[in-house]
């Protein structure tokens, strides 16, 4: 799992390790539950380390003292700031770019119909300059094959994208 997943994960609010795997299994559905959590508390400890986050003991719960809750620092938000704003195709982690919406719009990062739009964008960009590329190559040549694979990967990427633009529009909503 990425460094900034978890970061985002931690924009909306500071969180304890408990809470944060629950967040992400719930944004996750069924490919949530297969999350080890221990890999969650190895991620936040190397995210402290690198100054991305703060820990703080826990003081809402006698009984466990010793739960920390994780905060973003400054280069912390600024990391997840970056995350958000960047563009992850030709080769999406589609678990990856759902969590990157759902950590924009429930902290408010980022309209999520705006990262889709962005998205939608530079694929048809990519799209454009493949199909052209298919084109200019002779009739049954492999790289006419490979071009034509590429082309229809990036057609599948932008219907899952209207997919996910009426998901949010649909939230927006409240409908």
């Amino acid at each position: 799992m990425r460094q900034e997943v978890v970061l985002a994960m931690l924009a909306k609010e500071p969180s304890h390790g408990y809470q944060l795997r629950t967040r992400l299994r719930d944004a996750l559905g069924p490919l949530g539950e297969a999350m080890n959590a221990g890999q969650i508390y190895v991620t936040l400890t190397r995210l402290e380390k690198a100054g991305l986050l703060a820990v703080e003991n826990s003081t809402d719960d006698a009984d466990r003292s010793d739960r920390k809750v994780y905060a973003l620092t400054p280069d912390g938000q600024q990391r997840v700031a970056e995350w958000v704003a960047e563009l992850s195709w030709p080769r999406p982690d589609l678990a990856e770019f759902h969590l990157k919406l759902v950590a924009a719009a429930s902290a408010g990062l980022a309209d999520p119909l705006t990262i889709v739009d962005t998205q939608r964008r530079e694929l048809l960009r990519r799209l454009r300059d493949a199909q052209r590329a298919a084109m200019a190559e002779p009739a049954h040549s492999t790289a006419a094959l490979l071009l034509e694979g590429i082309a229809l990967r990036f057609q599948a990427d932008l219907r899952w994208l209207e997919a996910c633009e009426k998901h949010w529009i649909h939230r927006r909503s409240g409908s």
